[in-house]
């Protein structure tokens, strides 16, 4: 067993420490200018990406190929970057590499806000009140409107962000700036 790490910082430093305690092999990537990062010095292996800065951590097919050059078995996304993209946990599934965790399918339902609140509600999970589907700054009003006196709601982009487009609204008087705020 090998793993490669597909992030820098904090959570790759600890994936490796976590693999180098059962004694599994771990490979880190990084362009040349992360190259003395410490997450490179806790690796046992470390490959160049080509480009500069967190693009070059986003480059699907180098570090797909840095993982098949390197004889890993498994690649561990950490978080952010590419642990929420289903093209990478795809693209290792096609090689054979295992991609350590959800499937792409599941990465791509619950990247979309909407298909995921269905699938929730389909597979009776308790969910908050909301709507299923993209809506205007209008809806998103009338929403608010109904939810009645001393109530706040989310306004959120229905797709990536990674909860950075979020935003609680607690007056009817902010949903306009904070809808234009969430869609930029």
């Amino acid at each position: 067993m090998k793993l490669l790490v597909a992030n820098r910082g904090e959570i790759a430093i600890r994936l490796m420490r976590a693999a180098a305690e059962l004694n599994i092999p771990t490979v880190a990537v990084a362009p040349a200018d992360d190259a003395s990062a410490l997450h490179t010095v806790k690796a046992d292996e470390t490959v160049t990406l080509p480009g500069s800065g967190p693009a070059a951590y986003l480059n699907i097919a180098e570090v797909v190929k840095a993982a098949k050059d390197t004889g890993c078995d498994a690649v561990h996304p950490g978080y952010g970057f590419l642990a929420e993209n289903g093209e990478f946990a795809r693209a290792c599934d096609e090689v054979g590499i295992t991609y350590v965790g959800p499937s792409a399918s599941m990465l791509e339902l619950f990247g979309d806000k909407a298909r995921a609140r269905a699938a929730a509600t389909e597979a009776g999970v308790p969910i908050v009140r909301g709507i299923d589907h993209a809506v205007s700054q209008a809806e998103a009003s009338a929403f608010f409107a109904e939810l009645g006196d001393g109530r706040s709601m989310m306004i959120k982009a229905i797709a990536g962000g990674g909860g950075r487009g979020s935003r609680m609204v607690d007056s009817a008087d902010d949903v306009a700036a904070t809808f234009e705020r969430c869609a930029s």
